[in-house]
């Protein structure tokens, strides 16, 4: 589990991927806009609570040495506000991750998805070893080209994607550990070193 100063992000369980998908049904984005390249949430409400519980089950079932991606459940006040990914292939070896993530309409413009992705990068350099960190958004996304750029991110080229049947352009991001803007505050982590082993990490 990791603690920041408001929240807290642990990897999901079933009844907080129950509460998350609560929250995407509740809205994530206005619906003119599309900050994914699956579209997943032009869904149904009652199919994209079932997508989304089956996503969230899939990643946790695959999760190896070789490919993992954990899924944070971010939490403020005890509620589930969001959820923060970090992702990694062969890490043992590329000592490289990727990050993605979302927050409730409600929630964003305050801070947390700074504060959340800080949380994953504090963790993967400080913690697991790693040399860089990889991200992307569309360029129709700035707020989160912003959060990225705050942090320390660089483009590092661009990739052409079909989204909502029209070419759209994410902007590919790079950041090395030794051009990581961190946040003032410290990261508390708790449980990781029995899961070292599964991470590649060792």
């Amino acid at each position: 589990m990791l603690r920041t100063p408001r929240l807290t992000l642990r990897p999901d369980d079933d009844e907080g991927i129950y509460e998350l998908a609560a929250l995407a049904v509740r809205g994530i984005h206005p619906p003119e806009q599309m900050p994914f390249g699956q579209p997943w949430t032009d869904q149904a409400p009652a199919d994209l609570v079932r997508s989304s519980v089956q996503h969230y089950w899939a990643l946790r079932s695959q999760l190896s040495a070789s490919q993992w991606s954990v899924s944070f459940l971010v939490r403020h006040d005890g509620a589930v506000i969001g959820t923060q990914k970090l992702s990694a292939h062969d890490f043992a070896i590329t000592r490289e991750v990727s990050t993605g993530s979302w927050l409730g309409l409600g929630y964003q413009r305050r801070g947390f998805g700074t504060e959340m992705r800080a949380a994953v990068l504090l963790l993967a350099f400080d913690h697991l070893g790693a040399t860089a960190a990889r991200s992307g958004a569309y360029s129709d996304n700035p707020a989160s080209l912003r959060l990225s750029e705050k942090l320390g991110y660089r483009a590092d080229g661009t990739r052409t994607f079909a989204r909502r049947g029209v070419a759209a352009t994410e902007i590919q991001l790079l950041l090395a550990a030794a051009h990581f803007v961190r946040p003032e505050w410290t990261l508390e982590v708790t449980g990781l070193d029995g899961c070292r082993e599964l991470l590649g990490a060792v």
